[in-house]
């Protein structure tokens, strides 16, 4: 893949640092003399637009949106019982900032299921709650993506997932 034109305007497209965008067109335009192709990512909800060189693209990890398959192995993931290690917040939060910023589904699932643990109590800190917050918008806006339907439902859909393994398991009890 020496050219990587395997975007098209209009394709939505996961930048992991800022996850769902879509793709407005390829420019091309003169940076210190040379003739660069760039990718014009638009991300509506930060209200931001991005360059990305059409060469750089496959480095700084622009993809497709998931596949089906693997945004079921995120919602699997989401069922999971929830793995969270007694090391101090500070390092714990770092793990799951770069888990969210990796784009990857199923490693932004983990970071929601290992957060809803806590999300039941009123002790959560406020950085747990934005990470939480982070993590579930980020999968959101790709699950909303990938399966046609509006962010808002997609959040719900989450919500309801990680929420209905507890009540199984107290009622299992």
């Amino acid at each position: 893949m020496a050219d990587n034109d395997n975007f098209s305007q209009g394709d939505y497209v996961v930048y992991p640092a800022h996850g769902v965008g879509q793709i407005e067109g390829v420019e091309t335009q003169t940076i210190a003399g040379m003739e660069v192709r760039l990718y014009a990512v638009s991300f509506e909800k930060e209200r931001m637009r991005l360059k990305i060189p059409v060469m750089k693209a496959e480095a700084a990890g622009l993809r497709k949106l998931s596949s089906s398959d693997r945004l079921k192995d995120a919602l699997t993931t989401l069922k999971g019982r929830s793995r969270v290690r007694r090391t101090m917040w500070s390092r714990r939060a770092q793990e799951y900032e770069m888990k969210i910023n990796s784009g990857d589904p199923v490693a932004i699932a983990e970071v929601l299921r290992d957060l809803k643990r806590s999300n039941d109590d009123s002790e959560q800190s406020y950085s747990e709650r934005q990470i939480y917050q982070s993590a579930l918008e980020r999968l959101a806006r790709e699950v909303a993506a990938v399966q046609k339907i509006t962010e808002i439902k997609a959040t719900e859909n989450l919500e309801d997932i990680l929420s209905t393994p507890k009540a199984k398991e107290a009622a299992a009890a």
